[in-house]
């Protein structure tokens, strides 16, 4: 490649992350505005209060979007309004048990990307802690912990991920029988944070241990540890500081993969469940209605749809953050 093409091709992917950057705070400020009223509560008939979410009425099950409403549609509509019934909002129809779309999709896209980002942070914290400890001990320690690496490398890290859900489902059957679906719901959470979290770190400690290897032999860590300065020093004012680029760039590439982790895994019914929404179960539930009879596409596009928005939007952000930190793929 010439010298002259390289500019273009910087400056093409510096805008396309721009871009990402731009689409990606818009996707987060529409689930950050919208979260409030999807997770709000509405009134049931027989005094009665349940989320928006979760709210529904059978009644009006499989209802089009109100911009696609027929005159059958319509009269359902009226007369549940008749009968005093609860009637959810229709902007993008109901699904199969009257349950307004729209707030489901809300509420689905705020816990995946909540899990999503959480799971990414995890899996950055035990990355580099595990590779700086194997890089900075060296030795038996530093084999150890990369065989262990290389292990779960070889496994199939869906297999590792439904395996532990499978585990602790089994565990919270036979143990939490009669406790709460609030706290089985954040059992849920929970265990899908340490399924994605727990297979995230990997690329991440080898990552961290190239370049603990590189900076431990620079000059500022010698002078550093002649003049007395101990390993946690060190580690806080030194290489902590340096690793801050590339952990930063891997970190944010890690976001988008730990998303699409959790939506596989709900989409497989192994992942966060009913009733609780997530993106992978919402595009699990409206993939029944597409049919050849009558598609019933609001059910499916709009979950599928922001799955794919969120992931091009956080890679293009994230090669824009790993252009700007890291250095060499800056150069």
């Amino acid at each position: 490649m010439s010298p002259s093409a390289e500019p273009t091709l910087r400056a093409r992917r510096t805008g396309g992350g721009g871009v990402g950057v731009w689409l990606l705070c818009g996707l987060l400020g529409v689930v950050v505005l919208l979260s409030p009223w999807a997770f709000g509560s509405v009134a049931l008939p027989g005094g009665a209060h349940a989320a928006r979410w979760s709210a529904q009425n059978l009644q009006l099950s499989l209802l089009p979007p109100s911009w696609m409403s027929d005159a059958a549609s319509a009269a359902r509509v009226q007369a549940a309004e008749a009968a005093g019934q609860y009637v959810p909002g229709r902007l993008l129809g109901t699904d199969r048990i009257g349950r307004d779309v729209l707030a489901r999709v809300v509420a689905g896209s705020a816990i995946s990307l909540t899990l999503g980002i959480a799971a990414a942070l995890v899996a950055t914290a035990v990355g580099v802690a595990w590779g700086t400890a194997a890089a900075w001990f060296g030795g038996r320690t530093d084999a150890w912990l990369m065989r262990s690496v290389d292990v779960l490398y070889a496994l199939p890290s869906i297999l590792l991920a439904t395996l532990l859900s499978v585990a602790v489902d089994g565990l919270a059957d036979r143990f939490l029988r009669d406790v709460s679906p609030t706290l089985r719901q954040g059992i849920n959470l929970f265990t899908m944070l340490v399924a994605v979290a727990g297979v995230g770190w990997l690329t991440m400690s080898r990552v961290v241990r190239g370049q603990v290897l590189s900076l431990r032999e620079r000059a500022f860590v010698e002078a550093a540890r002649a003049m007395g300065a101990g390993s946690p020093r060190i580690f806080w004012w030194h290489l902590l500081p340096n690793l801050a680029g590339p952990v930063a760039a891997y970190a944010a590439l890690a976001v988008p993969a730990a998303i699409l982790s959790e939506s596989f895994l709900s989409f497989l019914g192994i992942g966060i469940r009913e009733p609780l929404p997530s993106l992978g179960n919402l595009a699990a539930d409206g993939l029944p209605e597409l049919n050849l009879v009558k598609g019933r596409w609001w059910l499916l596009l709009p979950p599928c749809g922001v799955v794919a928005f969120a992931l091009l939007s956080l890679n293009f952000a994230a090669d824009r953050l790993r252009d700007r930190l890291d250095p060499a793929s800056a150069g």
